[in-house]
């Protein structure tokens, strides 16, 4: 959502359609599936999504609001997971390295659990650093086109109630990853890669 808003403020699009296509890839685990469909990824073990198969298939509605919200989830995860994750964790050695400068073996839930952790840690404070606008959460869902065929569009509400709740339930704990300082230079750097990658497909 940070990535959208932040993208946002150059492209002008409609805010809540870009902010809940920004957070629509997620809706999957709440209706039961895995996020292999929802988010391209070319098998169940990963967690990179195939982004030349989402253009392949959707490039041409890339001028839709909700698509380029959709398309900039799965960018920015392609990026999270390809380039962000593998600097702390080495997973041939299942070694993380962690905020406090300690490096520790970890299995995959452990990593799991550091991560999900630090994403309820930050969540309020990102919302205050972006001035996140909220109103998705309260008011009525805008008109969507029915584009996106990898989820149901008719449950959309689910994951914005959910998400709504995530970020109400979120408390501050230890950060073990992650801090403000390198989740700020990730959202940068995502906006200016992804604003990049936009310009390329012709999209601003």
């Amino acid at each position: 959502m940070a990535v959208a808003h932040e993208i946002n403020k150059v492209l002008k699009k409609d805010d809540s359609k870009l902010l809940i296509g920004s957070i629509a890839p997620d809706i999957a685990k709440q209706i039961g599936e895995t996020k292999k469909k929802s988010h391209f990824l070319d098998d169940d073990n990963s967690n990179i999504p195939n982004i030349d198969r989402f253009l392949f298939k959707y490039k041409n509605n890339m001028n839709d609001d909700f698509v380029l919200g959709y398309f900039i989830h799965l960018y920015t995860d392609y990026l999270w997971f390809k380039y962000f994750i593998p600097e702390i964790y080495d997973s041939n050695n299942n070694m993380i390295s962690k905020v406090d400068g300690n490096t520790v073996k970890c299995n995959g839930k452990m990593l799991e659990m550091y991560i999900y952790n630090d994403y309820s840690n930050l969540n309020t404070r990102l919302l205050d650093e972006y001035n996140m606008d909220l109103s998705i959460f309260y008011n009525e869902v805008p008109f969507l086109e029915n584009i996106i065929e990898e989820i149901p569009m008719d449950k959309i509400r689910i994951i914005i109630d959910k998400t709504a709740l995530i970020i109400t339930k979120s408390k501050e704990h230890k950060d073990f990853l992650f801090n403000m300082t390198n989740i700020k230079n990730f959202i940068n750097l995502s906006v200016e890669l992804t604003m990049a990658k936009l310009k390329e497909l012709n999209i601003t």
